[in-house]
């Protein structure tokens, strides 16, 4: 079956991804000819960020920690919003990006394209909250010829992009587990179904909502929170019909070039003040706050291991973005 991304488009994005952060200029530390600010920090931060959904309102999830950090340490934060996560990842890897919002899948493919990170603080939905979320499968909700993921084969399905940890990685593993596809690599899954790259959750979980594709992938959080607080979905539009295991949550990576104390203060600063409590409190935002594209409430620390979860998964499907 023919895929509406070919692998030729897919070098082309990422290649353009990358060369926009490129543009940023180099690291934004001492050693790289920057200064530094009186609390110890790179007098610029370069933050990369992947949108989960294409919305023009992406940056109010992010101003209120962005006016925090610059308040506690003195630096400026830019941000460079990359299409896909190849280009943040190459940002990272090249020295240009300082701080990154990675998905759990993103963060493993880094580490897998030896990006020397830190993991800093993983999202939390609310306070309280352990990290992690889940992948839905989803079909229109009068839709009554599908009733689990064995019956998305040769439908049109929506997914989100080959990097995506919930819109493409745990989906593949659980078309893999109704017979439906054989591995997870782009291949195998055209052979099964014919897959439509969405670009975002937002963009997919609509596409299935309309019509244009059968059945489809999206967060969790992006079914039943966003697109309905929004108006974009009503009740009954959609029908879950898969949920995936826990995947671990997404989370800010620190540049190892940033050094230890820095990522550590960074570290403190975003699992102690970068809530929605506290960012309130201060002035930073009003309302609900809620943070990064995911409608975060804030932040707990992370370790690499948090991300074992995934690496599994990656061995199940043999995904070739696992090995790139």
């Amino acid at each position: 079956m023919k895929t509406t991304r070919t692998t030729l488009a897919a070098v082309a994005l990422a290649g353009a991804a990358a060369v926009a952060l490129a543009g940023c200029g180099s690291l934004g530390t001492a050693s790289a000819g920057g200064g530094t600010t009186e609390q110890g920090f790179p007098e610029v931060l370069r933050l990369g960020a992947i949108p989960a959904e294409n919305s023009t309102n992406l940056a109010e999830g992010y101003d209120p920690i962005i006016q925090m950090l610059e308040e506690e340490t003195g630096a400026k934060v830019e941000v460079s919003q990359a299409s896909d996560y190849a280009g943040v990842i190459e940002g990272l890897i090249a020295d240009k990006v300082d701080l990154a919002f990675l998905g759990s899948f993103g963060y493993v493919l880094a580490t897998h394209n030896d990006a020397a990170i830190t993991p800093l603080a993983s999202v939390i939905a609310e306070k309280g909250a352990e990290p992690g979320y889940y992948s839905l499968g989803i079909t229109q909700g009068d839709n009554d010829a599908v009733d689990g993921l064995e019956d998305f084969a040769g439908k049109t399905v929506c997914l989100v992009d080959p990097g995506s940890t919930s819109g493409f990685l745990y989906p593949s593993a659980g078309l893999i587990d109704a017979g439906v596809i054989e591995s997870g690599t782009e291949k195998d899954v055209a052979a099964g179904v014919e897959p439509v790259y969405a670009g975002g959750h937002d963009a997919s979980a609509l596409a299935v909502a309309s019509g244009d594709c059968e059945v489809g992938f999206a967060m969790q959080s992006m079914v039943e929170e966003t697109l309905p607080a929004s108006g974009d979905l009503a009740d009954g539009d959609l029908k879950e019909v898969w949920r995936s295991a826990t995947i671990s949550g997404s989370l800010f990576v620190g540049n190892d070039a940033l050094g230890d104390e820095v990522n550590q203060k960074l570290t403190t600063l975003l699992t102690e003040k970068a809530n929605a409590d506290y960012l309130r409190e201060q002035g930073y935002c009003d309302g609900e706050c809620l943070l990064t594209d995911e409608d975060a409430w804030g932040f707990v620390p992370a370790k690499d291991a948090d991300y074992d979860g995934t690496r599994e998964v990656c061995t199940i499907t043999k995904s070739d973005k696992c090995e790139e």
